[in-house]
C-alpha cells in the first residue's frame, strides 16, 4: 500500500512539473500533507531518474534548466504577482529619468503601468515594450541588432555596442533565475546585453516573481552585489531575501 501511495504521489509531482516547470517544497507539502523529509526523498528519487533537478527550496523540470519557456506561457504564469511587482517598480521611475526596460513579461507590465505624467527617455530591446512605451515616454530608443523570433527581442554584438554609448539612470532587469550567487538567463546574447547595460546604469533594479528563485539558468548576467534593488512578491523565500539585504541589496515586497 505504501509503495503504491509513494508511486502515485511521485507521478503527480512529475505531472505538476510538466504543467508549471517549477515546484516548491512547501507546495508539495501542502498538496499531499507530507513532511519536508518525505518531500526531499521524493525529489531525490525523481532526480536520480532524470525527471527533475533539485534547486533551492524545490525543483525544476530537467529540460527547463537550459531552455526558456514560451512567451505566452510566461505571460500567464504568476500574473497576479507580476502585476503587483510592476506597480511597485513603476513608483521608482521619475520624470526626466533615462530608463532601460529589459525583456520579459514583468518588465513589459512596468511599461504598461507607466504614469502618463512621467516624462522619460526610454531604452528597450523588446519590440513589444517599445510599442507600449511609444504611447507613454517622450522618447524611445531601440538598439540595433538581431531580432529573436517569438520573443521579438533585439540582441547581439551590434546591440551591445549601441548600448555601450549610453548611460541610464535606472535599468529594470528581468531574469530567468536568481540564486545567492546572482542572476542568470537562458539566451547568451540577451544575457550579454543585460551585462553591458548594467555597467552603465546608475541604479540596477531586478524584478523577479517567486518562481525565479532557486533557478540557475545557463548564462550569467551579474552577481547579487551588482543589484541595488530587488522587487519580488510575498511567496519569495524569506531566508534568501534576508541574505540579499544583509549584503546590500534593497528588497521590496510587492503585495497583491
Amino acid at each position: 500500500m505504501g509503495d503504491k501511495m509513494n508511486r502515485d504521489r511521485r507521478n503527480q509531482i512529475v505531472e505538476m512539473l510538466n504543467r508549471q516547470q517549477t515546484i516548491k517544497n512547501a507546495e508539495i507539502m501542502e498538496k499531499f500533507n507530507i513532511s519536508i523529509e518525505t518531500v526531499r526523498r521524493d525529489l531525490a528519487y525523481l532526480e536520480e531518474r532524470g525527471f527533475l533537478e533539485r534547486v533551492y527550496g524545490g525543483a525544476v523540470r530537467k529540460s527547463f534548466m537550459n531552455s526558456e519557456p514560451e512567451y505566452i506561457s510566461r505571460e500567464k504564469e504568476s500574473s497576479g504577482e507580476k502585476v503587483a511587482i510592476a506597480k511597485e517598480a513603476e513608483k521608482l521611475i521619475h520624470s526626466n529619468d533615462t530608463v532601460f526596460f529589459d525583456l520579459g513579461t514583468t518588465v513589459q507590465l512596468i511599461a504598461q503601468n507607466l504614469g502618463e505624467d512621467k516624462t522619460i527617455t526610454a531604452f528597450t530591446n523588446s519590440l513589444r515594450t517599445a510599442i507600449t512605451l511609444s504611447e507613454k515616454a517622450s522618447s524611445v530608443i531601440i538598439p540595433g541588432g538581431q531580432v529573436r523570433n517569438g520573443e521579438y527581442a533585439v540582441s547581439g554584438s551590434m546591440a551591445e555596442r549601441n548600448m555601450s554609448q549610453f548611460n541610464v539612470d535606472k535599468v529594470f532587469i528581468g531574469v530567468g533565475g536568481i540564486t545567492e550567487e546572482g542572476i542568470t538567463d537562458f539566451i547568451q546574447n540577451e544575457a550579454a546585453l543585460r551585462t553591458q547595460v548594467i555597467k552603465n546604469a546608475g541604479k540596477v533594479i531586478v524584478v523577479a516573481d517567486y518562481t525565479k528563485f532557486g533557478i540557475r539558468a545557463m548564462c550569467n548576467i551579474c552577481d547579487m552585489e551588482d543589484i541595488d534593488i530587488l522587487i519580488t512578491d510575498e511567496k519569495a523565500p524569506v531566508d534568501m531575501l534576508k541574505n540579499f539585504e544583509k549584503n546590500g541589496t534593497k528588497v521590496i515586497i510587492a503585495r497583491k
